[in-house]
């Protein structure tokens, strides 16, 4: 009876101590891992960062293009853009141009 009442006086406590530490444990790697977790969190943040430099990026080239429509505007026609465009699109070149030859997709 004696042996009894030690185990338990030593074996209950270790019981809810080892479940409270499993719990504790579960809630800590998911607060570290986890889909709200800190490694997420940087893992946003570094997409937000890239994102944001690819939109700065695509926000020049939108300008740059705008640029070059209101170029080509019936109002004020640039005429080296025209002739340019013109020769891009119809493959075609003077005898007396000089073609420089670069990458592919290279405009």
């Amino acid at each position: 009876m004696v042996v009894r009442y030690r185990l338990r006086a030593i074996l209950i406590p270790l019981l809810l101590y080892a479940v409270s530490g499993g719990v504790a444990y579960y809630f800590m790697y998911h607060a570290q891992h986890g889909n709200r977790g800190i490694e997420t969190k940087a893992a946003l943040k570094q997409q937000i960062f890239e994102l944001e430099r690819d939109l700065g990026e695509l926000r020049s080239d939108r300008e740059d293009w705008e640029r070059r429509v209101a170029m080509l505007r019936t109002d004020n026609v640039d005429r080296d853009l025209l002739d340019e465009r013109a020769r891009l699109t119809l493959n075609r070149l003077h005898r007396n141009d000089v073609v420089i030859m670069t990458g592919p997709g290279a405009n």
